[in-house]
């Protein structure tokens, strides 16, 4: 065999008409790179909504009557629950990946128990003149139900790609 030399260029024998034998990389991988990518930004994307929910639990909400258990529950699974989406896409872990989407699926329904107890929404819709005095519970609403939505694109996104990660199964 003759040895490539660096400085002449193309190898020999490669005038460019071997593209036919050339290995094709399995569509199943780009989907698995797809779906990553697409996981990476649903999870900053929640990881903002988190953070504008911990603001809000921190800065606004009544501590009057103490911390409120569901909120502070919300956020601490949330944020478990991110940084196992994250090494589970980094590192391509089915079962990470399954733990995220179970935590940041319960996190999101503690987030909306939280908004259900207020009942400040239904007062709003009934009287919208009084919008501005419980315009930080509207905001709070508004993120729940942004984080309910993503949620619903992360859980389809995360079976596509665990299905995707998985070895195909051999026909017998």
């Amino acid at each position: 065999m003759q040895q490539r030399k660096p400085a002449s260029g193309r190898p020999s024998g490669t005038d460019g008409h071997d593209y036919r034998f050339r290995m094709i990389v399995e569509s199943r991988y780009q989907r698995v790179a797809q779906g990553k990518s697409r996981l990476s930004a649903l999870i900053f994307a929640q990881a903002i909504i988190q953070i504008i929910g911990v603001l809000y639990t921190v800065l606004w909400a009544s501590w009057e009557e103490g911390p409120d258990r569901i909120a502070i529950s919300s956020i601490v699974v949330g944020l478990i629950s991110l940084i196992l989406g994250e090494l589970g896409r980094r590192r391509s872990r089915a079962n990470l990946l399954k733990l995220y989407m179970v935590g940041s699926s319960l996190a999101i329904f503690l987030s909306i128990i939280c908004v259900a107890k207020g009942n400040l929404t239904l007062e709003v819709i009934q009287d919208p003149s009084n919008w501005e005095a419980n315009k930080f519970e509207l905001l709070e609403t508004s993120r729940v139900l942004l984080g309910f939505l993503i949620q619903i694109f992360t859980i389809s996104t995360v079976i596509s790609l665990i299905r995707d990660m998985s070895p195909p199964k051999k026909a017998s």
